[in-house]
């Protein structure tokens, strides 16, 4: 709490969005919860959705991923990033205020209830699923199998090294929603997307650990950004080059033209910069280095787009 007795900014709280400006007092520990003041955690979530609607679309020769379903998965994004984040600090609320950067929190800090965030994570969820049903049935069960990695992933730094990995894994299912939801099936190219997105989500969400290096080790919370110690750049530079190699062979594999190609070229230089910029004693430049992937795979998406968008032409 700051000395007027409201609550302190977390470090990194990204200023000026309309939660933060607009919501009523009441309501502002309950947007906090849900990140909508850190909108990064649930753009990094509709990324790979959006590459995988532009990827089916160049599949199937559509001039434009389906705007329908890019704005489903937008609101789904925001629904299920809130309901996990939710479901997240209820389970870490113990973590969260040991740790500097965390225990501003709502609920460490007091100011929601553990039952009150349990409520208000079931709310997220029942949206996200009417945004869910309204996709066909292969999409709908493929969306409810991600639950279960969603609800073990707060788990996973307290056994093991690698919970990047599996946030990875959860972050990444829309690479395979995209496709679903225009084709009712999978095939090789979303699978590869897929995994691209993983690896780039571990070498994202390592960058992110890095803020946190100091309070993890003297607690005992587990990350890759601990495990790789002083090869962290080197690490991160390799699952960025494997990211860029699977969604390039993904591209391939739909018979992509130069304007795909071109988009994979900017992503790869974006992430480039990323490993380069890397400093592990500068919280505050792994904070910036992070939200960048939103600039990342939006270079990406755009040719990806243009792809489509010249194909049929």
């Amino acid at each position: 709490m700051t000395a007027t007795g409201s609550p302190a900014r977390l470090l990194d709280t990204a200023p000026g969005t309309l939660a933060g400006r607009f919501a009523p007092g009441w309501a502002r520990p309950y947007a906090r919860l849900a990140r909508l003041d850190r909108p990064i955690g649930w753009q990094l979530l509709l990324l790979p959705c959006w590459w995988s609607a532009a990827l089916a679309a160049i599949a199937a020769e559509n001039p434009w991923p389906n705007p329908y379903h890019l704005f489903l998965f937008l609101v789904g994004a925001i629904a299920m990033r809130g309901a996990g984040s939710a479901w997240n600090d209820f389970l870490d609320r113990d973590i969260d205020a040991k740790v500097e950067r965390t225990r501003d929190r709502p609920l460490p800090a007091g100011e929601v209830s553990a039952r009150a965030a349990l409520l208000f994570m079931a709310g997220l969820g029942l949206l996200g699923a009417l945004v869910l049903v309204t996709f066909n049935g292969f999409s709908i069960g493929l969306g409810l199998a991600s639950l279960a990695v969603v609800a073990v992933y707060p788990l996973m730094k307290r056994i093991t090294f690698w919970p990047q990995a599996v946030l990875g894994i959860a972050f990444s299912w829309g690479a395979l929603m995209g496709w679903a939801a225009l084709f009712g099936s999978l095939d090789w190219p979303p699978l590869l997307l897929y995994a691209g997105a993983i690896a780039w989500t571990i070498g994202y969400d390592t960058i992110y650990a890095l803020q946190d290096l100091r309070d993890d080790s003297i607690i005992g919370v587990r990350s890759t950004a601990r495990l790789f110690g002083g090869r962290v750049r080197l690490a991160v530079g390799s699952f960025q080059t494997l990211a860029v190699l699977l969604v390039s062979v993904s591209l391939f594999l739909v018979r992509g033209n130069v304007f795909g190609y071109l988009g994979c070229a900017g992503f790869a230089a974006h992430l480039a910069w990323q490993t380069a910029s890397i400093d592990v004693h500068d919280p505050a430049k792994a904070l910036t280095l992070f939200r960048s992937n939103w600039t990342a795979g939006l270079i990406l998406f755009a040719g990806l787009v243009a792809d489509a968008l010249v194909a049929s032409a």
